[in-house]
């Protein structure tokens, strides 16, 4: 269990500490809340062996554990996770032994060691996407996959974002499909967003779920629910995991290695499809809701930087 901050203010009455320390929670997204449990699970663990005391730990011992993890092999990203989760345990603390200078001396020395280069997966492109498509089974999971891989590039959409959606997120008009992502990655407060999504010629993401929601008889609630090996549908909503899951089965059975694909790469590979089909870079950004397009360039995979370069002529 992560450590959590709480108000401890003897002024304030119990209520409304209580209030309070509910609103430090909510600070952070349940995802995250999970992964922070982790690394102070690990922590704890290493103090013990250690003869620490986690709740008193010094700098020294902090820029200790978090060499432990790099010498272990763990990436700079994934430490600096660690520490970040340690952070928000001990942030209650008149002086946060994590912020202390000789561990952030230690941070930047493993991220000069270790590089901070993250390891991309695979974009899945239109070409990928529609290969993928062709092998989903008519079955009721088989509907729901098309549904969700069609979608998920279609909309450049997270993997959180795709198991999040629900009925009401969803209004078929004419033209398309309107989607309302009410909460994301970089939305984290809720204001919520809308993006069309129009059926093409080739993927046809707007009728994939036309026809899942017919053949499931889902009228309300998530959109994207688990089924068991009986093909009984759930009332749950399918884990973010499910979705990475999804791709890389049918990646594979497409005839792609399925270890270069993930959740992301339904994401990736639609920016990466806009670029090479020389698509405006404000116009994807409309869809994938960055609003910072050094972030959206990352996404770009595969021949992209290539296209249309600026030496082509002559060199």
């Amino acid at each position: 269990m992560l450590l959590t901050p709480r108000c401890s203010d003897p002024a304030l009455s119990e209520a409304d500490r209580e209030r309070i320390t509910s609103y430090l929670l909510a600070s952070l997204s349940p995802a995250t809340r999970a992964a922070y449990a982790t690394e102070w699970q690990s922590f704890t663990v290493w103090c013990a062996e250690h003869d620490v005391l986690a709740l008193q730990a010094t700098p020294a011992q902090i820029a200790s554990w978090l060499s432990s993890l790099a010498e272990a092999g763990r990436k700079a990203s994934g430490i600096a996770r660690a520490r970040a989760a340690l952070s928000h345990a001990f942030q209650g603390q008149e002086h946060n032994p994590v912020k202390a200078p000789g561990v952030e001396r230690v941070m930047a020395g493993i991220r000069r060691t270790l590089g901070t280069a993250p390891t991309r997966k695979q974009a899945a492109t239109a070409e990928i996407v529609r290969d993928m498509l062709a092998h989903c089974p008519s079955s009721l999971s088989g509907q729901r996959d098309k549904a969700l891989l069609a979608l998920g590039f279609a909309g450049a959409l997270r993997r959180s974002e795709l198991v999040a959606l629900t009925t009401d997120d969803l209004l078929f008009q004419e033209r398309g499909l309107l989607v309302t992502i009410r909460r994301s990655k970089t939305d984290q407060d809720g204001s919520g967003q809308t993006i069309g999504i129009p059926n093409g010629r080739r993927l046809r993401p707007v009728d994939a779920v036309r026809s899942w929601l017919a053949a499931s008889g889902i009228t309300q609630g998530p959109v994207f629910r688990s089924i068991t090996r009986h093909g009984h549908l759930s009332t749950q909503p399918l884990s973010d995991r499910s979705v990475a899951t999804i791709v890389k089965t049918y990646a594979h059975a497409a005839g792609y290695d399925p270890r270069g694909f993930s959740g992301h790469s339904l994401r990736a590979g639609f920016v990466t499809s806009g670029a090479q089909t020389g698509q405006d870079a404000l116009a994807l950004a409309r869809v994938t809701r960055h609003k910072n397009l050094s972030v959206l360039q990352t996404y770009v995979r595969d021949d992209a930087p290539f296209l249309n370069h600026p030496g082509e002529a002559f060199l």
